[in-house]
């Protein structure tokens, strides 16, 4: 048996030599090596045989054998890497380029609004994710500090809360000193009156203890980061120091906040960003404003702080969290069984939700979704390029026969087509680079950013240049491989075939762009489902005409009845009530209550709720058993209201009269509550407790319901004139508790949104390729439609036979698309306890929306074609 060298380096030569040298350099290498396997065996011959073929491709000085004869290549002076691929050349192949893309201005155009359509989405996905990435990067110590959370073991399992009480700060701060560098107590930043003159603003604010502006490392324009040492002091934000002063100098300003702090401006800090936890937080003031008596600060049964810490160096968040673990636990015994840890600000804003003590992911699912979806967009631009380049085979076919006949590479022509490729990445991206600033305003009011082009960002143009290339090998691969492997001798003789097996590449892609524009289609409707669903959900109270006004002054928390009584003798208001939370939220929570035949190792969490007794018959709530709370009743003050909820929880079937055991007092259950959505309309309603308000505990919001016969504008008007006369000194802010509702909708609009935005841009770069190989497809079949059209065929005969091959693709990607979409979707929805049907006509109605779009985006080139004078057509023949 006759021995062989391996087959694939023969392949590998066709690449680098002429045909006119390959078979004269394939006999001496075979011949080499039949002597060298005489000489030396079969395995080391074959080694140097591979290394003769490589010095075909660039020749190498040396020989690892010793006393031997060096590779063939030097002696036949092969081609090197450097040779093929020389300025002049590269010169060549751009200019040919060019002249291609004026010389098919139609294919061209396509070519280029694809690729930069899809280059603007993945550029706008990459800003997206980019600042979703950098999320609180802008605090330099962002990969130390941490949040100190809590899990509580209840019935349901472990829950996780952010609420701690203020004396745990100064526990870790003295009993860990090794551990953290930083230990602040703040407040949740809420909305606070800032006032100075006759300057008045109501802005979000935290208070905080002295190290918070050094912990966050805030970017001090005037003053330093020590200014909250005194107790008097405030900081403020750049844009809240111009709102109040101007251009003056801020510094030693007295202003008041929340009409009842008179504070000293001892700094401006720089606006913080936008992808920062702590955006909204126009001033910081010392947490000590809280505790004017000194009282409070060491209570431990108080859960109203949240509590932040940096790191020492030497430390890890797993070993801290280890230690304090009990930390708040041991100073309260009979507290539900807990543990603290710290939750690292890396992880705020992407990992954001807990399931049972652990976090289940958040935002960073839709990093991953969008990121997916800009790839496969700009995909599907990248496949329009390589179907109109394959389908205009046959007109270059004969171009590559001709340059491989005179002496050109497969590598050369390679060359050729990807230079092509590159030209067209390149003036896309310009076009994409200006679309992308064009619509930047619009995305980032969709998406809720402030994001801009990173002009003077080296990192943006490494990328950007990275971008391009990576885009022109993919869009110019298959083309480029496909065309230069054509045969000169068939081309030549016209004996090459571009028959229906050509074809099946280009049909595959076409699939695979509709399979992606499909399921994009099919998640906008699921999308927007399941926000409808949630709308529609029975929310228990009436939101019409009913607005909520914060009561966060002396002035009016001081004089609730006086503003009560002035407020119904206009005749605009029909009733007023307060209450401890706003009507679309629950602030406050126990798990301390006890009832008749509780489990004792059970422990339960109830939302709580203080009101005043016209709180149900102002928000319209539904009792179902017993009463609602009475001014009548003096023993109101010690009763509960539950929501069916609740009830369902505590297990009792005859709640009404049933005695609530809580802080040691005896409280009669005297109704039950139709449950209402108070909280996020995807999820159950919370189980909530509803009592009549003492001086124990605060009143935080007025709901007032307008009268209905009276046009809200004129009603607004009154209604502030009233608050004027007594709060002169605040501003009149009011929100409808409608649009309270709709706003826990947007993060599920804003992902409607955007799903849509994207599906409309797939759809739109799918149905410009389809346009292209239909005009390319009448085109090479221009003479057949003469002739059919002469032996008598219809319009609508010659219509359904250039259409039938594209309907058929469609129906194929929407039967792949199909079960996709579906699978996506069900884990989406799975998160959500309340949550829509994936019903089957989703999927019909998007695969004949796809298929309609087609036939649209078709019908243009065949009927131009169905409609053409069959003489123009046949005149050559």
């Amino acid at each position: 048996m006759i021995n062989k060298p391996p087959r694939w380096t023969d392949r590998l030569l066709s690449w680098f030599l002429a045909p006119d040298r390959l078979e004269e350099v394939q006999g001496d290498l075979h011949e080499e090596f039949a002597y060298q396997v005489g000489r030396i065996g079969e395995r080391r011959a074959r080694w140097r045989y591979v290394w003769d073929v490589l010095g075909f491709i660039k020749p190498s000085p040396g020989w690892p054998f010793r006393n031997q004869r060096k590779p063939v290549a030097h002696r036949y002076g092969a081609y090197s890497t450097t040779n093929l691929m020389n300025p002049t050349m590269l010169g060549n192949y751009l200019k040919i380029a060019y002249r291609n893309l004026v010389n098919n201005k139609g294919f061209s155009t396509i070519n280029i609004v694809g690729l930069s359509v899809g280059m603007a989405v993945a550029m706008l996905i990459g800003l997206w994710v980019y600042d979703e990435l950098s999320f609180n990067t802008y605090h330099q110590n962002h990969a130390r500090i941490a949040q100190v959370l809590e899990n509580q073991t209840l019935d349901k399992g472990i829950q996780t809360f952010g609420a701690l009480p203020m004396p745990l700060s100064q526990e870790l701060r003295t009993k860990y000193p090794n551990d953290f560098k930083y230990v602040v107590a703040t407040t949740w930043g809420f909305d606070q009156i800032v006032a100075y003159q006759d300057k008045k603003f109501t802005k979000a604010g935290s208070y905080a203890e002295a190290e918070f502006p050094e912990m966050m490392t805030l970017k001090m324009l005037k003053g330093t980061r020590q200014g909250l040492t005194d107790p008097a002091s405030v900081l403020l934000s750049e844009s809240m120091s111009t709102a109040l002063f101007g251009d003056t100098d801020p510094l030693h300003k007295i202003i008041k906040i929340g009409n009842k702090h008179t504070v000293q401006v001892r700094g401006v800090y720089e606006d913080l960003p936008h992808n920062s936890a702590f955006k909204d937080v126009a001033f910081v003031a010392p947490i000590a404003l809280l505790f004017a008596s000194g009282e409070g600060m060491d209570n431990w049964r108080s859960s109203s702080f949240e509590i932040f810490t940096q790191l020492q160096p030497n430390s890890s968040f797993d070993a801290v969290s280890l230690k304090i673990k009990d930390v708040f636990y041991s100073h309260i015994k009979d507290k539900t069984q807990s543990a603290l840890f710290l939750y690292p600000m890396t992880q705020w804003h992407l990992y954001s939700e807990w399931e049972n003590g652990a976090s289940k992911g958040g935002r960073i699912q839709f990093v991953w979704l969008f990121s997916i979806i800009g790839a496969f967009v700009l995909l599907l631009a990248c496949i329009n390029f390589m179907n109109l380049s394959t389908a205009r085979s046959q007109k270059r076919a004969k171009e590559v026969g001709i340059r491989k006949t005179i002496g050109s590479l497969r590598r050369q022509i390679i060359g050729q087509f990807f230079s092509e490729s590159f030209l067209i990445v390149c003036l896309s991206f310009v076009l994409s680079l200006l679309l992308v600033q064009l619509s930047l305003p619009y995305f980032n009011e969709v998406a809720d950013k402030q994001m801009t082009i990173l002009w003077l960002d080296s990192r943006f143009w490494f990328f950007s240049i990275g971008f391009c290339f990576f885009t022109g090998i993919v869009a110019g691969s298959y083309p480029a491989l496909y065309l230069s492997s054509f045969q000169p001798i068939k081309v030549l003789k016209g004996t090459i075939t571009i028959g229906r097996l050509a074809s099946i590449p280009r049909q595959v892609l076409v699939v695979v762009q509709f399979t992606v524009s499909v399921t994009l289609i099919i998640g906008t409707i699921i999308v927007f489902r399941q926000i409808q669903f949630a709308k529609n959900r029975p929310i228990g109270y009436s939101r019409e005409g009913l607005i909520n006004i914060m009561m966060n002054t002396p002035e009016i928390q001081g004089n609730y009845d006086a503003i009560r009584n002035e407020l119904l003798e206009t005749g605009v208001v029909a009733d007023m009530a307060e209450s401890s939370s706003p009507i679309t939220n629950i602030w406050s929570s126990a798990n301390n209550l006890e009832w008749r035949g509780k489990d004792p190792n059970r422990q339960a969490s109830f939302g709580t709720i203080s009101v005043t007794p016209d709180f149900g018959k102002v928000i319209g709530w539904k009792i179902k058993e017993g009463r609602e709370f009475s001014r009548q009743f003096a023993s109101d003050s010690l009763t509960f209201l539950f929501n069916e909820a609740a009830v369902k929880q505590t297990g009792l079937t005859n709640p009404v009269g049933e005695i609530i055991k809580w802080h040691g007092k005896n409280w009669k259950l005297i109704g039950v509550v139709k449950d209402m959505v108070m909280k996020s309309p995807f999820e159950p309603v919370m189980p909530t407790v509803f009592m009549i308000d003492t001086k124990e505990r605060g009143l935080n919001v007025i709901h007032i319901k307008l009268n209905p016969a009276l046009s809200a504008r004129e009603a607004l008007g009154k209604i502030e004139a009233v608050f004027k006369k007594i709060n002169p000194a605040a501003p009149f802010d009011y929100r409808f508790a409608d649009q309270e509702y709709a706003a826990k909708f947007a993060a599920e609009e804003r992902i409607g949104k955007l799903a849509s935005f994207f599906a409309g841009l797939a759809i739109f770069i799918s149905c410009l390729g389809i346009f292209g190989l239909a005009s390319f497809m009448a085109e090479q079949r221009t003479k057949e439609i003469g002739v059919r059209k002469v032996l008598g065929a219809s319009v609508a005969n010659l219509w359904g036979l250039l259409s039938k091959d594209f309907v058929v693709l469609v129906i194929i990607s929407c039967l792949i698309s199909s079960p996709i979409a579906w699978y996506l979707l069900d884990n989406w929805l799975s998160k959500y306890e309340y949550r829509t049907e994936i019903a089957g006509w989703i999927f019909v109605a998007a695969g004949f929306g796809a298929l309609l779009i087609t036939l649209l985006t078709v019908s243009y080139q065949a009927l131009k074609a169905a409609l053409m004078n069959p003489v123009k057509s046949l005149r050559s023949e």
